[in-house]
């Protein structure tokens, strides 16, 4: 058996419990002082206070008085890709609009051209250099959907890279289809031969091969509408595709609401999502999973978390990396943008990028809290408390990195 004991934890602060948290509770967090933990082979065993005991055969980590949380939770991501779109930050200097960028052939199209033309394993290297950043600033678990094949055998391959990452790689990678992420361009006078070619075949073959657990569409202006989304999510619905969609990202077309009234398990985006938004996801038990980095690389307003939380809808928080509107993959300025901008407290915050993310993608009785009975994710972090990695802007504040009770 394996065995790690952290100890001299100056304070321990997480989350507790195996679901989401609404409303006022997303704000109640543990915190412990003189805290110690001890993962048996890449469980927690127990977490205690006062002197640490003596474990036979264990390998003692000392966090020297530190900060200690759960590992990160990065619950949306694109991560698999090719190419860059650094042409694009020029073009949005000049004026041009995300729409407008899309619909004169950059945007997904471009990176959608780029990624049918790299191999596997072009594909591989590259998500794994940054499946090892995103590691090194303190994210443990990740999601990461298709989306740049757009087609049947390219998404298909994307799927299969995540599988192939996920088996190879410490991060937990959780996979997640999303075909519907632009109509492509050859079929972009025939949109409803692209819909059904989603919902008949791409939805079924991923179905057979078990290689995503999410179904994911951009219900967006120029992309795919409210009736349109509902109809994709409804098809993978039939083969064991849970729902999630991309909503209210630049206009509020319905997304939100078709979130709640679908049982989506998350809604994403959300930069402009409506009261009526708010009313359906809260309804439905929807979690908002809140892209804030997203927001401020397209220089756009951020999503009313406030009124979310409010409301009594549970909030995540991921990063969105992407290589258009949003290449950052840093969970940490992530938390800085949720206190600056979302107005969200630490506590609050934390939660957004532990146990609600890990909620967001079915991983919640595994990951997300420093708890008995939970994998031994943690990050000792050069702070003494919660406030400070909040506080600090634009530094690594992670010390060590313990991914199923082993020092990464």
């Amino acid at each position: 058996m394996s065995k790690l004991l952290l100890k001299n934890i100056g304070m321990l602060a997480t989350p507790l419990g195996s679901g989401a948290k609404r409303g006022e509770e997303q704000g109640k967090i543990q915190i412990l002082k003189d805290a110690w933990v001890l993962v048996e082979d890449g469980i927690i065993a127990q977490v205690g206070t006062g002197a640490a005991p003596a474990v036979e055969g264990a390998e003692v980590v000392d966090a020297g008085g530190n900060l200690v949380t759960p590992g990160l939770v990065d619950a949306h991501t694109h991560l698999i890709f090719g190419g860059w779109r650094q042409n694009e930050l020029g073009l949005k200097l000049h004026g041009a609009t995300y729409l407008e960028i899309q619909n004169q052939g950059g945007g997904i199209q471009s990176t959608t051209n780029a990624t049918r033309e790299a191999t596997e394993e072009e594909l591989t290297q590259k998500a794994a250099k940054a499946l090892d950043e995103m590691m090194s600033l303190g994210t443990t678990t990740c999601e990461a959907k298709s989306g740049y094949g757009l087609a049947t055998d390219q998404e298909l391959k994307l799927l299969q890279v995540i599988k192939n990452l996920n088996d190879r790689h410490v991060m937990d990678i959780v996979p997640t289809f999303m075909g519907a992420h632009l109509v492509p361009a050859e079929y972009k006078n025939d949109r409803e031969a692209y819909i059904r070619l989603v919902c008949d075949e791409m939805i079924p073959e991923v179905a057979k091969q078990g290689i995503a657990q999410f179904n994911d569409v951009f219900c967006e202006a120029d992309t795919y509408t409210a009736e349109e989304s509902q109809r994709i999510l409804e098809a993978g619905k039939k083969y064991g595709l849970i729902p999630k969609i991309h909503a209210d990202e630049i206009e509020a077309i319905g997304g939100s609401v078709l979130a709640g009234e679908i049982g989506a398990i998350s809604a994403e985006h959300l930069i402009v999502c409506p009261p009526e938004g708010i009313a359906s996801m809260a309804k439905g038990g929807t979690i908002a999973c809140l892209l804030p980095a997203t927001s401020f690389n397209l220089g756009s307003v951020f999503a009313p978390a406030r009124d979310m939380v409010n409301a009594g809808v549970a909030v995540a928080m991921a990063s969105d990396f992407n290589p258009g509107s949003c290449p950052c993959l840093n969970l940490q300025f992530v938390i800085n943008l949720g206190c600056l901008k979302y107005k969200l407290t630490p506590e609050e915050v934390l939660t957004a990028v532990t146990l609600n993310a890990a909620a967001a993608i079915k991983l919640a009785d595994k990951v997300g809290s420093v708890e008995p009975g939970k994998q031994g994710d943690l990050v000792i972090w050069d702070a003494p408390d919660l406030d400070y990695i909040c506080y600090r802007v634009g530094s690594n504040l992670v010390k060590t990195v313990i991914k199923k009770g082993a020092v990464v």
